[in-house]
């Protein structure tokens, strides 16, 4: 006999499982890569001191992907077999990686065959720009394309952004809520909500182990994973609002409205992308000139500076919510602003704590 549950519990229950496998599982994870010296060793370009484990996005799959399979219901939603199957690419690729290394033409394989998945096999893909560019409907093949290519960008603004301690779990938490408060409200049969608050409760168990000081990293396993899943999140958050030419929802503004939920690693991935290709260098290099090393730069500790960043972020989604009936063009240049003026005002601090220090 099948129990039934209301809504309500089963967003709760699937949110507390994943916490639960997520957090009991990483003394284990760390244990066994204590043992078998799994470690991301310290050198002059990384920020922690330690050996630490890796591989901590093993722990953020394990309790999401048992959760959402548990308590959602794939009759409903057919197409999250797929999004496991994808989910499990990103996570093979991302332990090789996080264990032996991979360059990145061959990470960026392993991405590309994950968003194949999602879009090609799940049929999940970008329907419409809502007269983005005077763009109303997309033609299949270029739907298909475009939607590859999101997925990708936004794969790799969370594994570049992972960069200090809790930083990309915050903020994956930050945008997960944020979808899975929207579907509570808008999705006829609250799957994604369900899906949206696994992934919650998965990295909030992650981040028990990951604040200051860390005691495991995610490694690219866990930052590729939050970009998947957020990538899939907001597809499903445009398409919910445009159904085979219908509207849902009376909003026109839905792809910047869900961007504005993660714009915040989108922005940074531009911005230090822009700045190595003008100076010369690989876009794939490392370097320090993320918006958390400026932070850092003035002085503030990881923390401060992952909560500083999650609240921003926070800022940016309520800003463009608020204003959701103005349109995509005056929410995406209202975005714009404010990050640049934000960042703006993080290389003036830098700069001048920089020179104080200079003069001391």
């Amino acid at each position: 006999m099948m129990i039934s549950w209301s809504v309500e519990y089963s967003i709760l229950f699937a949110f507390l499982t994943s916490l639960l496998i997520s957090a009991l599982s990483i003394p284990t994870i760390i244990h066994i890569a204590k043992m078998k010296r799994l470690y991301d060793e310290p050198d002059q370009r990384k920020l922690h001191q330690n050996n630490i484990p890796t591989l901590g996005g093993i722990a953020i799959l394990l309790g999401f992907v048992f959760s959402m399979s548990f308590w959602t219901n794939f009759a409903y939603c057919w197409h999250l077999q797929y999004v496991v199957t994808a989910c499990i690419v990103i996570a093979v690729i991302g332990i090789k990686d996080d264990i032996v290394g991979l360059s990145p033409l061959k990470k960026f394989i392993g991405q590309l065959i994950a968003a194949t998945i999602i879009v090609i096999w799940s049929e999940l893909r970008i329907i419409s720009w809502f007269n983005i560019f005077d763009v109303q409907e997309l033609p299949l093949l270029l739907s298909i394309v475009f939607s590859i290519f999101t997925i990708l960008i936004i794969i790799n603004a969370f594994n570049f952004i992972d960069g200090i301690d809790g930083l990309a779990a915050s903020l994956g938490i930050v945008s997960s809520t944020a979808y899975g408060i929207y579907f509570y409200f808008f999705d006829p049969n609250f799957q994604h909500a369900i899906l949206a608050f696994c992934f919650t409760g998965s990295l909030l168990g992650f981040l028990f182990y990951n604040k200051t000081p860390a005691k495991i990293f995610m490694g690219d396993t866990g930052s590729m994973l939050i970009g998947l899943i957020m990538a899939m999140l907001a597809i499903e958050f445009i398409n919910l609002n445009y159904y085979e030419g219908i509207r849902i929802i009376k909003s026109t503004s839905s792809p910047t409205l869900a961007m504005s939920i993660i714009f915040l690693p989108l922005f940074d991935l531009l911005r230090v992308v822009v700045i190595r290709l003008y100076q010369g260098r690989s876009p794939f290099k490392p370097d320090k000139n993320h918006l958390h090393h400026l932070l850092l730069n003035i002085g503030f500790s990881h923390m401060k500076a992952t909560i500083i960043l999650a609240s921003f972020q926070i800022l940016l989604i309520t800003v463009a919510f608020l204003i959701h009936y103005k349109g995509n063009y005056w929410i995406g240049f209202s975005l714009l602003s404010i990050t640049l003026l934000f960042t703006g005002l993080l290389y003036y601090m830098s700069k001048r704590v920089l020179a104080q220090k200079m003069l001391s």
